[in-house]
């Protein structure tokens, strides 16, 4: 036997894939036999659960201990891990939750899933110098516009035009109360982490579609002219100053 048709088989006894019916081979079925293994699957999938519980903190507090369980044992099932370190485990959880039947009611809950995952993407991202202003003042006009500015690794960007993702998300990172007079409209999201921890601020739409397009490869003209399209009013000065304050871009490569 091959040392990964082992790995496999016995990755799939402990987190069976939904809808497998082919049976175990015979040694794998001997294995599955012995009373410790179900422990040892039970240990496993627990794992899993935990650590989707600590990687989605937002969510577990808007819908609580039992539930988040319950619906992260569904999804453990049919997304397993792949990766050992389970730090950055969950993925697919916002798809998941946006087409799981039970959270038919909470159709916020997918937005804030995805800021929770942001949170992690950024807190994993690698490290790079931010882009300072000072560096860009000094830019002359005719070079300012086609500069390709990108965004920090760690730069994390959504905007969720039916639900006040953001704020949901911000009350529980933040611990803030719950505000009941909450106006029920889109709003973004900017998470970046130009030092050690991740940092979190609103971004309007506009900022959004200027990162999608500094993403995407578009000069700085470009950028900034679907940033208008996205929201004609925007003070395209002051959110250039909320990039740089916030560590959002990266400094350019040295030449």
């Amino acid at each position: 036997m091959r040392l990964s048709d082992f790995q496999d088989g016995l990755a799939s006894a402990l987190l069976p894939p939904p809808g497998a019916s082919a049976p175990p081979p015979a040694w794998l079925d001997a294995l599955l036999a012995q009373p410790g293994f179900a422990v040892y699957r039970n240990t496993v999938a627990k794992g899993c659960i935990d650590a989707l519980q600590a990687n989605y903190p937002a969510v577990h507090a808007l819908v609580g201990t039992d539930w988040l369980r319950a619906t992260a044992h569904a999804f453990v099932h049919q997304h397993p891990p792949t990766d050992g370190r389970l730090m950055g485990y969950g993925a697919g959880f916002a798809d998941f939750l946006e087409g799981f039947g039970p959270a038919a009611n909470l159709p916020y809950l997918g937005a804030v899933a995805r800021l929770d995952r942001c949170w992690t993407e950024s807190h994993l991202a690698a490290d790079a110098p931010t882009l300072q202003a000072t560096w860009l003042a000094q830019q002359p006009p005719e070079a300012l516009a086609l500069l390709r500015l990108h965004p920090h690794p760690a730069t994390r960007w959504r905007w969720c035009a039916e639900h006040p993702a953001y704020r949901l998300w911000q009350c529980q990172r933040d611990g803030l109360p719950w505000d009941t007079d909450l106006p029920w409209q889109g709003e973004g999201a900017l998470l970046t982490r130009p030092h050690d921890a991740v940092q979190w601020a609103p971004l309007p739409h506009a900022g959004c579609a200027l990162l999608d397009a500094c993403a995407a490869g578009a000069t700085f003209e470009d950028a900034a002219a679907q940033a208008l399209q996205a929201a004609p009013a925007t003070n395209l000065p002051a959110l250039v100053a909320l990039l740089l304050r916030t560590g959002a871009l990266r400094a350019p490569e040295p030449c």
